[in-house]
């Protein structure tokens, strides 16, 4: 599953990119837009043909298949989630989606556990969605949807612009029980994102449970490149284990500030710090 990223501080924007992810056939069901505004979350309602009024009393217009649901995250408030594929992200499905809406903001109900996988992936985005930004995620098992969507993300989105020309290449080396993975060059869609998704997938095959991206060399971080440090990020943590980001490039660091993405990983300045601030695991004792 490929995952790319855009994040927005401009309803304009947001509306603008949704728009043209879907006149450029990006399947329906792979998008999905977050947000914490209510009137965000209609305007964008529109660009996907449905009716996302009501949304304090839960009358969500569905006839389209569109999906608009709340979850009520503690200390943030209510975040809006919405598209052809809030469904799956949300584990919902059928007309009972729209009544979701009103129970959640009226803090009724019990999560299902599906909810409460969606209520932690919201909440990683917590300091981003604090910030005003909104976000558009788009999976699909496609690399040629996953780069389009990227180039209208890239374009429309928060970023830096540009490219390096310097190939990605990525080494491991082992520090006690801690994996250090070393990127440099441009963490892009394609082969660049095929390498380092092996790379980290090799390593949890060997049950390794601490892992520090060295990004230091990377000069270049696009949509899917974010998309694919999530999806890292959470695969690991959900695994039970940690993952750090090591001392990122000047202009990876700028984008990371600029889009709220540098407060949902877990920065460290240097490799010494980095390697103390990794939780030990106290030996069982034996009987």
């Amino acid at each position: 599953m490929e995952t790319v990223i855009g994040v927005f501080h401009s309803r304009g924007h947001a509306e603008n990119a949704v728009r043209e992810l879907l006149e450029k056939k990006i399947p329906q069901e792979s998008i999905v837009f977050l947000s914490r505004s209510e009137g965000e979350a209609k305007t964008i309602g529109k660009q996907f043909g449905a009716t996302v009024g009501g949304f304090a009393g839960g009358a969500v217009g569905m006839s389209t298949g569109v999906v608009a649901a709340t979850l009520l995250i503690p200390g943030l408030g209510p975040v809006f989630a919405l598209g052809f594929g809030a469904a799956a992200l949300l584990g919902l499905s059928g007309a009972g989606a729209g009544s979701v809406l009103g129970k959640k903001l009226a803090g009724e109900g019990v999560q299902t556990t599906a909810e409460a996988e969606c209520s932690q992936d919201v909440t990683f985005f917590q300091d981003v969605l604090s910030a005003g930004r909104s976000l558009i995620v788009v999976r699909s098992e496609s690399p040629e949807s996953a780069r389009t969507a990227g180039e209208v993300l890239d374009r429309l989105g928060i970023g830096i612009q540009g490219s390096v020309p310097v190939a990605m290449q990525t080494a491991v080396r082992h520090v006690d029980d801690v994996a250090i993975v070393t990127v440099t060059g441009r963490i892009t869609s394609g082969q660049c994102i095929e390498e380092f998704r092996q790379t980290v997938k090799n390593l949890l095959d060997k049950n390794t449970e601490k892992i520090l991206i060295d990004l230091h060399g990377v000069g270049y971080l696009d949509s899917a490149g974010l998309g694919e440090l999530v999806r890292t990020y959470s695969s690991v943590r959900n695994g039970g284990g940690q993952a750090k980001v090591l001392n990122p490039s000047k202009r990876v660091h700028d984008l990371l500030q600029m889009t709220r993405l540098a407060s949902v990983f877990d920065v460290q300045p240097d490799e010494a710090t980095a390697l103390q601030s990794f939780t030990r695991r106290e030996p069982q004792a034996v009987a």
